[in-house]
């Protein structure tokens, strides 16, 4: 990890002994630890406002519209990690996650589920679990988390969103748990979170149809606290947001957002054994034909014929 840290200077009472010269003492005020702090060239970047005490991860591939990807969750492991430790963690009172450019986080890499096609059940069933947890580290952030959903959020991208304790989103921003369309059971939680958080007949409609969903629409749901016009202002909503926890008592936030996931986790029977059943299915889904057809459908820009097997 690299150190950061801004030291101020303060004027100390003369002393005798320097005459009329001014004698300056150092007093240091420390930042957050990491790499990732405002690293331009990292898949995830790390912003912090000492002041507000906010911090803010964004997902950093814009070409791809911020896709989520293999090495993309080791960076955000190593930067959760970073977070969490007692030096770091006790400067940020509240945690945005936002993606760059247009897209908050279009899904998973296609050449990734291709190679998913081509190996062991067995085999997927651990490689699914991992890349969970990955991005699902984002859970272990004790203090609230407010996804900013700035653009698209699609598949996997959007359960990242469905991970954070509150969601703001701009009003054209396409939405969806869409795996069903591609030849593939939800994933990445999706399924624990969604019906957490809208009840099970608004799960079952978004799981079940892939429908794409945008901002308004979102909020109607309950998915989402607020709509705004741009990426920008949905950031900025998110901001303000962050500002007013922030102000409260750091103590009585985290104590309460852990009062708040625990509650959660009770309800719907635990995370980790929905994320068991997520992975297990998507093993089976990934050595059938169906898949490869979504993957091919979406490249060609058509709808999917899928045949059963």
């Amino acid at each position: 990890l690299f150190p950061i840290e801004i030291i101020h200077f303060e004027k100390a009472p003369l002393q005798p002994s320097t005459g009329s010269f001014t004698v300056y003492r150092k007093n240091k005020r420390k930042m957050i630890r990491s790499r990732f702090l405002n690293a331009a060239s990292s898949l995830v970047k790390l912003s912090h406002n000492e002041a507000t005490k906010i911090a803010t991860i964004t997902l950093n591939n814009p070409s791809k519209l911020n896709a989520l990807s293999v090495d993309m969750g080791d960076e955000f492991t190593e930067l959760v990690s970073d977070l969490t430790q007692p030096e770091n963690i006790k400067n940020i009172r509240c945690l945005i996650i936002t993606g760059e450019g247009k897209g908050f986080s279009a899904g998973g890499d296609f050449q990734f589920l291709r190679d998913r096609h081509e190996d062991t059940p067995e085999n997927n069933y651990d490689v699914m679990r991992a890349f969970y947890q990955r991005m699902l580290n984002l859970r272990k952030i004790p203090v609230p988390t407010i996804a900013a959903i700035n653009g698209p959020a699609i598949g996997a991208g959007f359960a990242v969103a469905l991970a954070c304790d509150m969601r703001v989103v701009a009003r054209e921003a396409p939405m969806g748990i869409t795996f069903v369309n591609l030849g593939l059971h939800p994933g990445m939680g999706s399924t624990f979170f969604l019906s957490s958080i809208v009840g099970p007949q608004v799960a079952a409609r978004l799981c079940l149809t892939g429908d794409v969903i945008k901002g308004d629409e979102a909020v109607a749901l309950g998915l989402a606290l607020s709509s705004h016009e741009t990426g920008a202002d949905c950031v900025d909503a998110a901001e303000q947001l962050a500002g007013r926890i922030a102000t409260a008592a750091p103590i009585a936030v985290r104590t309460t957002v852990k009062s708040l996931r625990s509650l959660q986790e009770v309800e719907r029977g635990g995370l980790d054994r929905a994320l068991m059943r997520e992975a297990d299915a998507q093993a089976q889904c990934y050595n059938t034909e169906d898949l490869i057809e979504g993957i091919r459908a979406l490249e060609e820009k058509r709808s999917p014929s899928f045949w059963n097997k």
